[in-house]
């Protein structure tokens, strides 16, 4: 059994920062990806940021250059660090696991809310 638990959501001020922390625990093998994905109210999930067994980084647009997202290997942690907040950041973010060489398996958090608000 993996379990996902995320920590470091929150309130804060527009152009403020925040950092989620996501700790893997249980029998994991072979994890091929970390990532942060989140919901807003009435709209799909979406993915924010990932991270590759290899460090290779990929983000959604709407983040580049505010979040950026690492994981220490050994802890099987993923941290994303959130700079320049803004309103529209506002939603539940959800740590996201991609694990396995086939068959492939994929666990998530159970989330955390952000919210950006004066």
């Amino acid at each position: 059994q993996v379990q996902l638990v995320e920590s470091g959501g929150g309130l804060v001020q527009p152009g403020g920062s925040l950092r989620l922390s996501c700790a893997a625990s249980g029998r994991i093998s072979s994890i091929n990806a970390m990532g942060w994905y989140r919901q807003a109210p009435g709209k799909q999930r979406e993915l924010v940021a990932r991270i590759s067994s290899r460090v290779a980084t990929n983000y959604a647009d709407s983040v580049k250059g505010r979040f950026t997202i690492s994981r220490d290997n050994v802890k099987n942690t993923v941290y994303l660090q959130m700079n320049s907040l803004k309103p529209e950041d506002t939603a539940v973010y959800y740590c996201n696991l991609e694990a396995g060489r086939g068959p492939f398996y994929e666990y998530w958090g159970q989330g955390t809310q952000v919210t950006v608000s004066s």
